[in-house]
């Protein structure tokens, strides 16, 4: 304790320059690793709050032809993801995979259907949300004649759901993996696009959530674009951390100073 010490109960002593000295480099280590930590979430909140500038700019222009197979190798995430794009040529209506998904229009399914364009290659269309899976003539235009589909740029997603696995063999599926589904459809894996297209809405009517609707035509433009972006309170949290490593480290050091200069008094006294 500061300044006197209790009565009956010895005055403390000093500490070892042992111990003052790994203390102090363990509370500059832990200060200095808090500080960058926080430093580091700073840097991180800057650029997820410049990528949801890129992306809300993607999504407002215009469409524009979608990536060609020359370029898909470059495709990526920060580039390209959530892009407006459009596309025109053949959907292959008898390759459609239903993915199983949750909407705010409730439990249902995405219906994934490769279009071909005319040059033979292969895109993944998401044509939108129904509540059962429909058959071939419920979703086959009338003389199949070629389409034009617009919507936004989605990298595939691999893997599966949560906590479950697509499974092909069974016909069940969880996340839009492009690879897999074209595989189980059978599709020339070199000739299909890395991404599908999220179609966007027809001009479809849409109940409140709270009611019960059966949507057997694909609702189309219900992606939802959003990201975590928590490195405000994670840098705060780190900062905290900082702070509080350095008043321990002060208030022990002006333990750590009073008691010595109790001793060098006391020692003068005698």
């Amino acid at each position: 304790m500061t300044g006197k010490a209790r009565h009956g109960e010895p005055a403390p002593r000093p500490r070892s320059t042992t111990f003052i000295v790994i203390w102090a480099l363990i509370a500059l280590l832990a200060f200095s690793g808090f500080t960058a930590l926080g430093i580091w979430q700073v840097q991180r909140l800057g650029w997820k709050q410049n990528l949801i500038e890129r992306v809300n700019q993607r999504v407002e222009a215009p469409a524009s032809p979608a990536p060609g197979p020359d370029v898909w190798p470059a495709i990526n995430e920060r580039d390209d993801a959530y892009l407006h794009v459009r596309v025109t040529g053949q959907l292959l209506y008898e390759k459609t995979t239903p993915v199983q998904t949750s909407t705010d229009l409730g439990q249902g399914f995405w219906l994934m259907t490769p279009l071909q364009q005319a040059d033979g290659s292969l895109v993944m269309i998401n044509q939108g949300f129904v509540t059962e899976t429909p058959n071939e003539k419920a979703t086959r235009t009338a003389n199949d004649q070629p389409v034009t589909v617009t919507g936004l740029l989605r990298l595939s997603q691999t893997g599966g759901g949560v906590l479950r696995d697509n499974d092909p063999a069974t016909g069940r599926w969880y996340s839009r993996d492009v690879e897999a589904i074209a595989t189980a459809r059978a599709l020339p894996i070199a000739r299909v696009a890395p991404f599908f297209i999220d179609a966007e809405a027809r001009g479809e009517t849409r109940a409140p959530h709270s009611l019960k609707q059966t949507y057997r035509e694909p609702v189309g433009g219900l992606t939802v674009i959003s990201f975590y972006n928590h490195h405000l309170q994670y840098a705060l949290t780190w900062f905290v951390l900082a702070l509080m490593v350095g008043a321990g480290a002060f208030w022990v050091g002006r333990e750590e100073r009073l008691v010595r200069k109790r001793q060098r008094w006391q020692t003068a006294r005698q």
